[in-house]
């Protein structure tokens, strides 16, 4: 089997990865493989929380329905990526958060390929970022030229903690079918002062009032997951790390 030339950041899929990372680990193995059947249901909850790098693909067939929730918090350097392939009135969801501070560098790719009409997708990832950080997200949606009547949408957000940290989102739409709805939507911010103000002139400390805001910014994206009781005292756990 021929192996995979390294990757640099002149490749658009690496552009913000920690290259010397990505070549500790080189070369890859195999991605993971998930078929869900015609008609079939799919969850698992993720947590990336040693670093490296972790490749799924993931095929739903005619009406199957899949969720992936993801949270990538550890590691100096951490990359999941998804490539989904969506048949015939298939249905799939991604929450996913990404937690880091110091130097981590933590990305999340995904491909969502809407191959055969009527399936939908809906992604909402969520990173909050401190120290000199760097957070990634990369999504592509390819809607096939018979993929008539695919609804798809991705949300993203992240809050920088520090000036100093860094987030790179990008999501994007390749679309050959023209009875779509497809939207997408991105934001990068700080926290509210004005609402940090209020909590802590409520009696909240400082730590504690951040951390509840950045609590309120990542919880919504794991609603419904497996686990996920334990995602978010991770996830909590995380912040209070980093405030």
């Amino acid at each position: 089997m021929t192996t995979a030339p390294l990757p640099s950041r002149r490749d658009e899929a690496w552009r913000y990865s920690d290259i010397e990372a990505v070549a500790a680990a080189w070369p890859l193995p195999a991605p993971e493989s998930i078929i869900v059947p015609a008609g079939g249901s799919f969850a698992r909850a993720i947590v990336q929380d040693v670093g490296g790098i972790r490749q799924i693909e993931l095929v739903l067939g005619k009406g199957a329905v899949a969720s992936l929730h993801v949270l990538n918090i550890g590691g100096a350097y951490g990359r999941i990526e998804l490539a989904v392939t969506l048949h015939e009135g298939a249905d799939f969801t991604l929450g996913a958060a990404q937690i880091g501070g110091g130097e981590q560098n933590l990305e999340i790719v995904t491909t969502v390929t809407h191959a055969e009409p009527g399936a939908t997708s809906r992604q909402v990832v969520r990173s909050v970022l401190g120290g000199t950080a760097t957070g990634t997200y990369l999504g592509k949606v390819a809607v096939a030229r018979d993929a008539q009547q695919t609804d798809s949408a991705q949300d993203v957000k992240a809050m920088l903690l520090n000036r100093s940290a860094t987030a790179n989102a990008k999501p994007e739409l390749e679309i050959f079918a023209d009875d779509v709805k497809c939207a997408h939507g991105c934001a990068i911010g700080e926290l509210d002062a004005m609402a940090l103000y209020y909590l802590q002139s409520r009696g909240l400390p400082p730590g504690e009032a951040k951390k509840l805001m950045l609590q309120a910014f990542v919880a919504g994206v794991f609603d419904g997951a497996e686990d996920e009781a334990r995602l978010q005292e991770l996830a909590l756990a995380k912040l209070g790390e980093l405030v």
